[in-house]
């Protein structure tokens, strides 16, 4: 086998599919949802992901 032909069998590159923006959106709507609810364990679900997401952007 050739360089070229093993090249062609690989996958590309994959795409992203958020952009920074999107992590900005994200963040912001889950801290509005985290202002208003009672359920320390969503609440804290909700923190996870907010940090989480704070990471990529």
């Amino acid at each position: 086998m050739t360089d070229t032909e093993t090249k062609q069998n690989e996958p590309g590159r994959a795409r992203a599919l958020l952009s920074t923006a999107d992590f900005k959106l994200l963040r912001t709507a889950l801290a509005s949802h985290a202002k208003t609810t009672d359920d320390r364990e969503e609440l804290a679900k909700i923190n996870a992901l907010h940090h989480r997401l704070g990471t990529y952007s």
